[in-house]
């Protein structure tokens, strides 16, 4: 198992294009949201949007889209379409998350289901996207060979393994699911544990107890589907994601407390995470430093 640090995450970051534009850094959508729950969808948005993604759409119920409308600045709400074209849309994006805040019906499961079978993009399922498939995990099992990222705290992984107790070793438990049905884990929690379907497994060194509030999965799911979608390979992007999101933690419970802190601090910290993961420890660059000068001094 692999170690999650700043120096792992500093390495996956790439430097931005200076030549680039808003579609050289990634299209991503997002289909969250219904009534009763406009955080969600807002806080997932947004930190796509703080991660470096270029375009954010965001489909929301039309009952709720009003909301999402004032609630979002950078990132475009819009309501769901209807099926053929939502599709077509998911399909020509660069990553795509589904379930959080999205509720249950017989509706929208019957939908997420689908969606899970025909969408091609990265796609990122969390929350109550989570909860369909679990109910028929054979859907998911139909994503083998186009990349999947599931990301359930312990409860939702309960779902999903029909009430199977994860047992005292989460790292063996998320690798044996990952492995089984062919799709990325990220068994969210104290130490937070990303799975790939080889067996290769990841664990975070970041967080704190104060991200344990509603809506901190949103803003990681966020994460997760902004990194995918500006290209980055999922052993890079996933366990990097999850290092950055509780290093925004770490950073909000600085500022205000473990008490205090909120998901919307974390959103607001994203910057600061990626500068700490992008700037070179003191150390080693004072050991590439001095490299540079030794090799310059033989030169005449």
């Amino acid at each position: 198992m692999f170690k999650v640090t700043r120096r792992y995450a500093c390495g996956c970051l790439p430097p931005r294009d200076p030549e680039g534009h808003k579609g050289t850094f990634g299209k991503v959508h997002i289909l969250a949201g219904s009534v009763g729950f406009t955080g969600a969808p807002a806080l997932a948005s947004a930190a796509a949007v703080r991660t470096g993604s270029g375009l954010v759409h965001l489909w929301v119920p039309r009952e709720i889209w009003p909301v999402l409308a004032v609630k979002c600045q950078e990132a475009m709400p819009a309501p769901v379409p209807p099926y053929p074209e939502l599709l077509k849309q998911l399909n020509q994006s660069d990553g795509v998350l589904i379930g959080p805040g999205l509720g249950r019906s017989r509706a929208s499961d019957v939908r997420t289901l689908h969606l899970v079978e025909q969408v091609t993009a990265p796609l990122v399922l969390d929350a109550d996207g989570i909860n369909a498939v679990a109910e028929h995990i054979d859907v998911l099992d139909t994503r083998r060979g186009r990349l999947t990222v599931v990301t359930p705290h312990d409860g939702e992984f309960l779902r999903l393994t029909r009430g199977k107790a994860i047992g005292p070793d989460r790292g063996a438990a998320a690798a044996a699911f990952a492995q089984r049905h062919g799709c990325v884990l990220v068994l969210k929690g104290h130490r937070t544990i990303t799975a790939f379907p080889d067996g290769t497994t990841f664990v975070n060194t970041t967080g704190n107890p104060g991200m344990a509030k509603g809506g901190s999965g949103d803003v990681l799911a966020g994460m997760i589907l902004s990194l995918l979608g500006q290209g980055l390979p999922a052993k890079r992007a996933v366990p990097t994601a999850v290092w950055l999101h509780g290093a925004a933690g770490d950073l909000a419970a600085d500022d205000f407390g473990e008490y205090g802190m909120t998901p919307s601090d974390l959103v607001r910290r994203i910057p600061a995470a990626i500068r700490l993961a992008t700037i070179l420890p003191l150390e080693e660059a004072i050991r590439r430093h001095e490299s540079c000068g030794k090799g310059h001094s033989g030169r005449r």
